[in-house]
């Protein structure tokens, strides 16, 4: 029997965070025209997410099977890419550990894939929960956390600017990934000391440069849970300069030989500019606002990433 949707759960130490996820999806209404499975990814954890997962599935309906498999490799880009190959969807519906579907989620994911043939991956709506109020002016940063509200009005994304979904709630087809992206990723996504990100983009763009749509579904929401730590100004502020290492690699994913080149000058230049002038706009104060600080951290990061590109081309082990 051919299957409509694989919910791939990718987790790492996901023991304390997988069974509301797992009761979220076992709440999903109508779900009877859409024939799905569930999928959890252990990304080498070291706690008892097996035992969980396997507890749950003494009692997990038949309709939509809970399955369970391991990536070794640690990284989140190595699980999704073993989701993928052990996915027996038409779609894959990837859904992060922290990231709760509404009770439609599902369905509202399947029909924004009858109404748009031609998307290759969509995203819709994530709300963020705190456990703690976010610092004033949080909104300019909250993009950063995998929280996207873009209106009530699908669009298409633009990934030449790098505006583009996270992988928190997003739904790839699968023919578009295993047609398009590479099996081995260059970005693996957070490792204890690698602070580089950019890894839920890299598979988008290489979607993206075979021809495919990447889409904004308005109708699907999912909240995603921010624990306390992760409003701290240390953690922050290491996601920052992450995300701004990435940004050379993922500029080159679909960029033209002779444009590599202009690229890193730009993007040198570029951020020399931005991190005089936020040094100008925010004189003294950078060491008490946060948000400021937080994109001064990410024009540090992406003024360096065009090293880093260069360092991995040479020395890809790197």
């Amino acid at each position: 029997m051919s299957v409509d949707f694989t919910v791939a759960i990718p987790t790492y130490n996901g023991a304390a965070r997988l069974p509301l996820v797992l009761d979220r999806l076992r709440s999903q209404l109508n779900t009877d025209p859409i024939t799905w499975e569930i999928l959890v990814i252990d990304n080498n954890s070291t706690d008892n997410t097996a035992q969980i997962v396997k507890h749950h599935q003494t009692n997990w309906p038949t309709a939509y099977p809970l399955k369970y498999c391991f990536e070794a490799q640690q990284g989140a880009a190595f699980a999704r890419q073993l989701a993928v190959r052990t996915a027996s969807g038409e779609w894959i519906a990837f859904l992060d550990d922290d990231n709760l579907p509404a009770p439609d989620w599902l369905a509202e994911a399947h029909a924004f894939s009858k109404a748009y043939p031609q998307a290759g991956a969509y995203s819709g709506q994530i709300h963020g929960e705190f456990e703690v109020v976010p610092p004033q002016n949080f909104e300019k940063i909250q993009a950063y956390l995998a929280i996207r509200e873009h209106g009530p009005e699908p669009h298409r994304f633009n990934p030449a600017a790098l505006i583009l979904p996270p992988a928190a709630s997003l739904m790839v087809r699968k023919r578009a990934w295993l047609e398009s992206v590479p099996s081995h990723p260059s970005l693996s996504g957070k490792l204890p000391g690698l602070l580089v990100q950019g890894d839920d983009y890299e598979p988008l763009l290489h979607i993206h440069k075979q021809g495919w749509e990447i889409w904004y579904a308005p109708k699907i929401h999912t909240y995603h849970q921010i624990p306390r730590q992760r409003l701290e100004r240390t953690y922050l502020l290491t996601l920052a300069r992450g995300c701004g290492l990435a940004t050379c690699h993922l500029l080159m994913v679909n960029a033209q030989p002779w444009q590599i080149p202009v690229i890193l000058i730009r993007t040198l230049l570029g951020n020399i500019r931005r991190i005089a002038l936020q040094s100008i706009k925010y004189r003294g104060r950078l060491k008490t606002e946060l948000i400021p600080a937080f994109e001064m951290a990410f024009f540090w990061g992406s003024l360096i990433s065009p090293f880093f590109y260069l360092r991995r081309q040479f020395w890809p082990s790197y």
